[in-house]
């Protein structure tokens, strides 16, 4: 028999926008599926039933077409072989001989075929062979939707070539719809006219019909499974993750201060023996941040009552310090020299107070900035008369790159001028009478000042804690200008308080450079430094790597007649004898 063919036509529906349906749902379940612990193992739940229904049902289904083709098909093997025997019966037994006999005879017999059997879905079509005469017996059929043009080709070349009986499935035109038929022929033997085609059409739309309930049947039973299981795996799931997430969201609320927050317990099993294991966590953290901020109130007040407690006996000491000093020329030189340590001990002794009481205020948050509108050229200006005796005194050239005109700025005049000073005087200390270059730009709003030395600068490490209090790139080094450990990191509370930054960048034997941004007005954002800082560098390192910036740099307009100061400012300094 010749192979079964099906030709199932299917329409695709009609797309619709991506836009209009699916992206913000995806969007929110794919969020879901990467915060919720709960909706990804329902969710997997659910596509995992799905899938094994859609291999277990697509089995079904496709067993269920067979067994119910194969019945139908075997019943209807068994009627076309009754039918093609009577047929043929009746026409060998005719004795007619004239033409119009014979063809009354052939409508007649055929009519055996409609009466016969248990399906009334059949239907039969005579197609004239190669070798019969067309004239002699023309095309007949049942009924006028088929003709044998429906009949498939290959079938026909079957029938013909060898006399037997062949099948074939295929789709057809029945009553204006499309249905499913089986088409079964065989040759007859008319007299005179041998070699004509008999097809028995039968219409399969019934079976299919009862394929299709089948399906939806086992369709809807499954969206009642998997509602069924989805219910129960959200259950059990919530029954699990709910304490889990309970305990999560304590978390978050602990490390967000809230110390007092604590996880519910119910039962004990294993969830309850993990809540009960961070509570008594979190008691213990409780107790020991309340130790730690207790003991860090103690020294905040130890250090600052402390500092105010050595004011008077400090102040008695300088006084006493400066009289022996001031009548040093009538002492023995063997007390002449330690008068002169007093004195300058004295002054370094009350430069370490003053740090200390700031470094309090800092840390008790009492701080508070006096802002006023302060021209930051004139500040600076300040600052390079304070510096300039150092300069000389070190040989070290200082070269200005600013703008020739004022920069009004938002700000308290004590606190930045304390930082420009800590900044230019570290400059000086460890330049190693190299150059120093001090770059000033402004936009619109923010200003940015950045001192840039060329000597024994910073390694990473050394960036990375260079505003920590009382630390140092190197102790063993000599100093020149004392300090006391704690101007950078006041530096760095004094520029904090004034929303702006405070960075350092530095490579060893190449120098440092240190930038503050200041915004213009308190009430803006500073945005990004005004102050550029050019160098050479993979993307993926950190900028304390970064070479450190020069002259040619810049990419802002630059006065070189600017002069901060008229007695210092871009010029070479000698060292004195």
């Amino acid at each position: 028999m010749s192979e079964e063919v099906t030709s199932d036509a299917q329409q695709r529906p009609a797309e619709v926008p991506p836009e209009l349906t699916w992206r913000r749902p995806f969007t929110r379940a794919r969020y879901l599926w990467r915060t919720s612990l709960q909706f990804r193992a329902v969710a997997g739940a659910g596509l995992l039933l799905s899938l094994a229904f859609i291999v277990v049902g697509a089995f079904l289904s496709h067993q269920i077409a067979n067994s119910l083709f194969k019945t139908r098909l075997d019943q209807s093997l068994q009627e076309a072989s009754n039918g093609f025997t009577n047929v043929q019966t009746l026409l060998d037994s005719s004795d007619a001989s004239g033409r119009a006999e014979i063809q009354r005879d052939v409508q007649r017999f055929l009519t055996v075929l409609e009466a016969s059997g248990n399906d009334t879905h059949r239907q039969w079509v005579l197609v004239p062979g190669q070798g019969s005469q067309d004239s002699f017996i023309a095309e007949q059929s049942q009924s006028p939707d088929i003709s044998a043009a429906d009949i498939p080709p290959d079938l026909k070349e079957s029938v013909e070539s060898t006399g037997g009986m062949y099948w074939k499935s295929a789709q057809l035109q029945i009553s204006g719809q499309n249905a499913p038929v089986l088409i079964i022929g065989k040759t007859i033997d008319i007299p005179q006219n041998p070699h004509y085609g008999l097809y028995l059409i039968y219409d399969l739309s019934e079976a299919q019909a009862i394929l299709n309930y089948i399906n939806v049947v086992v369709s809807i039973a499954f969206v009642i499974l998997l509602l069924m299981v989805l219910s129960i795996v959200w259950f059990i799931t919530r029954t699990v993750i709910r304490p889990i997430s309970s305990t999560a969201i304590t978390a978050e609320k602990l490390a967000a201060g809230d110390l007092g927050q604590r996880v519910i317990v119910r039962g004990h099993h294993e969830t309850s023996r993990l809540g009960m294991s961070f509570n008594r966590m979190a008691d213990s953290l409780q107790d020991q941040i309340s130790r730690l901020e207790t003991l860090s109130t103690m020294q905040q007040r130890f250090v600052s009552d402390v500092s105010h407690e050595l004011r008077t006996p400090l102040t008695t000491v300088r006084m006493a310090a400066e009289m022996l000093h001031d009548g040093r020329e009538k002492m023995e030189p063997a007390y002449r020299r330690p008068t002169e340590l007093l004195y300058n001990q004295v002054d370094r002794f009350d430069s370490l107070l003053s740090d200390l009481l700031e470094i309090s205020r800092f840390d008790s948050g009492s701080a508070k900035l006096d802002v006023a509108s302060v021209d930051l050229m004139a500040v600076i200006n300040n600052v390079l008369v304070s510096v300039e005796p150092h300069l000389i005194r070190t040989g070290t050239e200082l070269r200005m790159h600013a703008p020739s005109k004022t920069l009004v700025v938002e700000m308290e005049h004590r606190r930045i001028e304390r930082v420009l000073r800590n900044l230019f005087f570290n400059a000086v200390e460890h330049s190693e009478s190299r150059p120093i270059d001090v770059y000033v730009a402004a936009s619109d709003t923010a200003v940015g000042v950045a001192v840039r030395d060329h000597g024994v600068g910073l390694s990473k490490e050394h960036v990375s804690q260079v505003f920590n209090r009382f630390w140092r790139a190197d102790p063993s080094r000599k100093r020149t200008l004392g300090g006391t450990g704690l101007g950078l990191s006041i530096a760095a509370e004094d520029v904090r308080l004034h929303s702006g930054r405070l960075e350092a960048w530095g490579e060893l034997g190449e120098g440092a450079c240190f930038r503050m941004t200041l915004p213009l007005r308190q009430d803006e954002p500073a945005g990004e430094s005004p102050v550029p800082l050019s160098w050479e560098i993979e993307e993926s390192a950190s900028p304390i790597t970064r070479s450190l910036p020069t002259a040619a740099s810049l990419d802002h307009e630059l006065d070189p007649d600017f002069l901060a100061s008229e007695a210092i400012v871009a010029r070479h300094l000698e060292k004195e004898e």
